[in-house]
């Protein structure tokens, strides 16, 4: 909030950060559902206070956790944003496969950004962050543009899903940070959301993946943290972005490699058993009422 105050009004293009869910972590203090969001809410009217005119804010939230209740937090936020006049574009799905697994529930495996804007008069750049059509030798077959490309060569719009890995031990981002975002997430939202040359600020800024997104876009960035391991952390990693030794995931590398695994998409890394194998291990397994 201290830095906050400090900045002009209407002085950055891009506000985008995931804030603490109020789940306890080692970097946060777990509060009354109540008091976490009067907190989120004072932030937040600091961030639209200095957020250009043709600006966006992105707020990427999971789910709060209240004895076993499942408590979206996009959806307790939304009023917050709605009541200072910003103007929801997207509610975007992050998805994910890894994660901790659940034995009462379905285990969770996304995330959700909502992206809101303070006027219709708002910067969006669809060219930088295209992905590769699925049919790109699809062309038309009648009509005066019969035998040309149909789909844009630059590729199609991402959609609202975005299938990213998240940042687990063995993704190549991995800090001392329990929940860190990974780099081509916040790419996509600079690239699409920014000009160069613009500022790019995070309130809650981890260990530094929304600078190093921005300044690798040739943005300028920003942004507040009061942890001083992961001010140390991003003080490094935002020197080796600039020595150009920063080692990240790729934006755009496809999640599964069937050329590099060894295995086809269209067949499954597993050997299904002949029927008759499988009758025989339910012949020698009991049901629930001792029969065979």
């Amino acid at each position: 909030m201290d830095l906050l105050r400090e900045i002009p009004d209407e002085l950055l293009q891009l506000i985008v950060t995931s804030p603490p869910y109020n789940l306890g972590k080692e970097y946060e203090k777990k509060l009354k559902l109540s008091q976490y969001v009067k907190q989120q809410a004072l932030v937040i009217r600091e961030c639209v206070r200095a957020l250009s005119k043709h600006g966006s804010i992105c707020w990427q939230v999971g789910n709060y956790v209240d004895n076993g209740s499942i408590i979206p937090l996009d959806t307790i936020l939304y009023p917050i944003f709605n009541d200072r006049g910003l103007k929801m574009r997207n509610r975007i799905i992050w998805h994910f496969e890894h994660g901790l697994h659940c034995s009462r529930r379905f285990s969770g495996r996304y995330e959700t950004i909502i992206w809101f804007t303070k006027s219709n008069d708002y910067i969006f750049n669809l060219d930088p962050v295209r992905v590769p059509q699925k049919y790109p030798g699809k062309k038309y077959f009648k009509g005066p543009k019969a035998g040309l490309y149909s789909c844009n060569p630059l590729g199609k719009n991402p959609g609202d899903i975005w299938v990213i890995p998240n940042v687990k031990c063995n993704h190549v981002e991995k800090t001392a940070h329990p929940c860190q975002f990974p780099v081509e997430l916040i790419e996509r939202l600079v690239l699409s959301m920014s000009n160069e040359e613009d500022w790019v600020f995070d309130p809650f800024l981890g260990v530094g993946t929304t600078i190093i997104a921005a300044v690798r876009h040739d943005r300028r960035g920003a942004g507040a943290e009061t942890v001083k391991k992961y001010i140390d952390i991003t003080h490094d990693r935002i020197m080796q972005e600039l020595n150009g030794t920063l080692r990240t995931r790729p934006m755009n590398k496809p999640v599964y490699d069937p050329e590099g695994s060894g295995h086809s998409l269209k067949t499954p890394p597993w050997k299904p058993q002949p029927k008759s194998e499988q009758l025989k291990l339910c012949e020698k397994r009991p049901n629930k009422y001792g029969a065979k």
